[in-house]
């Protein structure tokens, strides 16, 4: 239990980011289902699913620009100082 609530604590911006991305995304895909079904329940169940599917690719997706991010910085500071 631990371990889950200090990555929680490590990835807060990102979870916290993944959360707002998911309730957009979840009120954008119902407008669309149910434009494209006229049907409630069907436009309301694609809604759920695919937007969760997308919030994990997301956080997982920060998760790699951030590794990213901190590679390059890392590689900024070993050029600066072999300079």
């Amino acid at each position: 239990m631990t371990r889950i609530r200090q990555a929680a604590r490590q990835n807060k911006t990102t979870l916290l980011k993944t959360g707002s991305y998911y309730a957009i995304h979840i009120c954008v895909a119902a407008m669309v289902a149910y434009a494209v079904t006229g049907n409630l329940w069907a436009s309301l169940t694609l809604s759920l699913l695919e937007p969760t599917v997308q919030a994990v690719a997301f956080f997982f997706h920060e998760k790699a620009w951030d590794r990213a991010a901190r590679r390059q910085a890392n590689n900024t500071a070993v050029t600066a100082v072999a300079a």
